[in-house]
């Protein structure tokens, strides 16, 4: 009994001391802590400025999503929040935070022994203390000084603010796991709706991931917080926030609609709203290069103001996922398809050879069941593996599947074909739509828009093709013999180009070889006028400054006249922008102008680009405004009679507005393009394997795929802008009525003729002779049948015949160049 007193006594003198000492302490840190900074920061709590994401608007104010690292908050009034809500988080956190002053003196005391004691301890703070602590000071530190510290500004928040302004603040301020700060995206985060709209269990699975949102993750741990969430609500049943039935439906409808497919979630910024996910990243590094680390984006709640349209964005990904969807069906079905052949025709022969000479390498039984193993593996019990880890908390099974599908993205790599699309503003370079791939996710990232280093094929021709128009030497109707021809590299190998499935047909006008795509007439111009010429017309149009980066992009051998070079989407579309913005140059632009959280301007990149851009002056200017426009002209011939036909009939019928464009397919069909343009908008499209090497098959090309896609999206984007022409220059040009054979003034003996756009001086001067002498030939034929004279003598029949024939019928591509006075064209190589 003694002994007991004893005890009794020593505790009471124990915890006296131990108050006084509390009470010494605080006094001492408030006169120090009044005496510096804190009273200045106690004057300034209205000024306190949570960390706030930021936002990315479209062209027309709309939300394409938000910005944030360690904290993605939205802020939501008290009175907007459910009652249900704060019943949970004071049933949770601070039963008593109505009737304290910011401290409970018994709670405190608890809290200051265990820390003395080093022994661990959770808890112990009020709602008002646990706010101050998150504001204030640093909440890992587990100290007695820490917790004065966190006291004294509890006793400050409560002076100065309501108890409702303070459950406002610590429910708009506090971190609820998964990078998410604040119950408003916090609900957003685990429920998919606003925190208005929550349920009494969904308030019970908040309030638990105050005290360890990692340890009681829904996603990464649902049955540990299935196992809390039940606790809380019955313990707001005891307290009578909840009737026991009601609190046992909602609980129910919480796991009956559990998504068990959300495993292994860490942040919230993976499963962040994104209406346009390839160009918000392009904006974020653009961002970043231009805060130069000055700003936090992630937390100064900027509002970046782009120039993405969210409409014609929705558009891009509609025709983009369906297109990506149909060239991958084609492409697999020709592979299957070679594979079948495979399989009746060789497989049982190799068997056969492996079984007779004892080869177990060569032995293709056996391999097919595994194969055929291994993808149901991939396919099928992979996705079923990862969710069954997440319901389950199975590591092992989840690092199994994790491993499944680093396995599958390496396969896809070479299976699985890619698109992208980037669209902009014809003279403003303002993007509009941008898509980088099949789809957005965590373990692909990568913007094909933007990124990627892609042969353009074909579609590269236009470019070089405007540099020999500005030459002189070459014209619309300028005449070209398509047939086969060596031609010799500097180093001295030999280039021997194909057309298409091998056709030839023979002589053609430079406008029709453009537009159906002809490599022999194409590398003819391009031998016309020079690898330099080329090179500098087309690196310019591309954006390529630096002549290390001209030298290693463009190589100087005749292949580079079809596309072998390497380039992203985004520089062909700001190459074909160049022919409607009348031969200026185009810069595309993503961000117009940035705002901070007060809707002060404080950057404005679009303003800065124009600027640049009229300090530049006539340097602008990549070609005269002359040779644009007949390079629209040709371009649109592409499209009324061209590879780009096809599709714009099969796709949308006929086009309603002035369109040009051009298809592009490389060499071994692994990359097929189309690029084009209105006087409005700019787009460029591809298609193609992320590894290099891979054919798509003889069938997939520019026109047939990629040109479909296109036209499809170019109608869409277009349904509500108004009708415009091309911008023709009032001066400089000559519209010429010539012969469709030769290119030459028509005769009578012309069956056919078309206009043609020539820069003034260089339209033909001559009549044709070319249909003359065919029509006289024919003539001299059916009189000799006549007169059953063999014909063995109609070689020595001498008409007058042009020089552009003879010559073309000798071309060899190393000739030098020298002007010839009485040519047609003044370019020996076609004259």
């Amino acid at each position: 009994m003694k002994s007991r007193k004893n005890r009794k006594f020593l505790t009471e003198i124990l915890l006296g001391l131990l108050i006084i000492t509390a009470v010494i302490i605080g006094a001492s840190i408030g006169v120090v802590l009044a005496a510096t900074r804190n009273i200045d920061l106690s004057e300034a709590f209205g000024e306190h400025k949570p960390a706030l994401p930021t936002q990315i608007l479209d062209i027309k104010g709309r939300l394409i999503t938000e910005f944030f690292s360690s904290e993605k908050r939205e802020i939501v009034s008290i009175d907007e929040m459910p009652k249900i809500l704060i019943e949970a988080l004071l049933t949770r956190e601070d039963r008593h935070f109505y009737e304290h002053h910011g401290y409970r003196i018994q709670d405190i005391i608890k809290a200051g022994w265990h820390i003395i004691t080093g022994q661990f301890f959770q808890g112990g703070s009020t709602i008002t203390q646990q706010l101050a602590g998150t504001l204030y000071t640093d909440r890992s530190d587990i100290s007695l000084k820490r917790k004065l510290i966190e006291l004294w500004w509890a006793i400050q928040l409560e002076r100065r603010y309501t108890k409702n302004e303070i459950l406002e603040m610590y429910l708009n301020e506090m971190y609820f796991g998964h990078n998410t700060y604040g119950v408003e995206t916090a609900s957003q985060f685990y429920f998919k709706h606003s925190v208005r709209d929550i349920t009494p269990a969904e308030a019970a699975m908040l309030v638990i991931q105050l005290a360890a949102p990692g340890y009681y993750s829904p996603i990464n741990h649902p049955n540990r917080a299935k196992q809390r969430q039940k606790e809380i609500l019955s313990q707001m049943v005891n307290l009578g926030y909840l009737t026991k039935e009601k609190a046992s439906l909602s609980f129910q409808d919480y796991w009956d609609n559990y998504d068990y497919t959300r495993t292994n979630i860490t942040s919230a910024w993976f499963e962040r709203e994104d209406k346009a996910p390839y160009f918000s990243e392009y904006v974020r590094q653009k961002l970043e290069d231009m805060l130069y680390g000055s700003i936090d984006m992630y937390k100064a709640g900027l509002v970046v103001h782009t120039t993405l349209n969210l409409d014609y964005q929705k558009i891009a990904d509609k025709v983009m996922r369906e297109g990506i969807r149909k060239i991958n069906a084609t492409y697999q079905a020709q592979r299957n398809r070679r594979l079948k052949y495979a399989d009746e025709n060789f497989l049982n022969v190799i068997d056969l050879l492996s079984l007779t000479f004892n080869i177990d390498d060569l032995r293709v039984a056996g391999r097919r069941q595994k194969i055929q193993a291994r993808n149901y593996f991939l396919n099928d019990l992979n996705p079923v593996m990862d969710i069954f880890s997440g319901m389950f908390n199975l590591s092992d099974i989840r690092y199994a599947s994790k491993i499944g599908y680093k396995v599958e993205a390496k396969k896809e790599q070479k299976t699985e074909v890619q698109g992208a699309l980037i669209a902009m503003d014809s003279t403003k370079g303002y993007i509009y739509a941008m898509v980088g791939g099949k789809k957005f996710e965590r373990t692909d990232q990568f913007n094909r828009a933007t990124q990627s280093k892609v042969q353009p094929g074909s579609a590269f021709k236009p470019l070089y093709y405007s540099a020999a128009i500005s030459s002189r030497k070459f014209t619309e109707s300028t005449m070209i013999v398509d047939a086969p021809v060596v031609f010799w590299n500097d180093d001295g190998t030999p280039y021997v180009p194909l057309n298409y499935k091998g056709e030839w047909k023979g002589r053609v006008l430079l406008w029709y070889a453009l537009a159906h795509s002809m490599n022999v007439p194409s590398l003819k111009v391009l031998d016309g006028i020079g690898f330099s010429a080329a090179i500098s017309r087309a690196s310019r149009m591309l954006g390529f400054t630096d002549p290390a980066v001209i030298e290693r992009v463009f190589p100087r051998k005749y292949p580079l006249g079809l596309g072998v070079i390497t380039v992203s989407p985004l520089r062909m579309a700001r190459a074909y922008a160049t022919f409607p913005n009348q031969g200026r140059e185009v810069d595309p632009i993503a961000i117009r102008y940035i705002e901070d959280r007060s809707g002060k301007i404080i950057l404005e990149p679009e303003k800065e680009l124009r600027l640049k851009q009229k300090r530049k002056g006539d340097s602008m200017q990549i070609m005269s405004p002359q040779t644009a426009y007949i390079m629209v002209d040709m371009l649109e011939n592409t499209v009324k009679s061209g590879t780009l036909h096809w599709p714009t009939l099969t796709t949308i019928g006929k086009f309603d507005r002035p369109i040009a464009g051009k298809t592009g397919t490389t060499q071994n069909w692994s990359d097929v393009w189309t690029a084009g343009f209105t006087p409005q908008i700019t787009t460029a499209l591809w298609f193609g394997f992320d590894e290099k090497g891979h054919s798509l098959g003889v069938y997939t090309t520019g026109s047939t795929f990629a040109g479909p896609v296109w036209v499809k999206f170019m109608q869409e984007v277009h349904k509500n802008l108004p009708i415009e022409d091309f911008i023709k220059p009032d001066t400089g040009l000559r519209e010429v009525t010539v012969c469709s054979k030769s290119g030459l003034l028509p005769t009578e003996y012309c069956k056919k003729t078309e206009k043609h756009i020539f820069l003034a001086g260089t339209e033909p001067k001559k009549f044709d002779t070319l249909c003359e002498y065919e029509a006289k030939r024919k003539r001299t034929v059916k009189e000799n049948i006549r007169s059953s004279i063999l014909p063995e003598d109609l070689g020595n029949n001498t008409f007058n015949l042009p020089g552009s024939i003879e010559g073309l019928g000798n071309l060899k591509s190393d000739t030098t160049g020298t002007t010839d006075k009485n040519s047609r064209t003044g370019n020996p190589l076609l004259d």
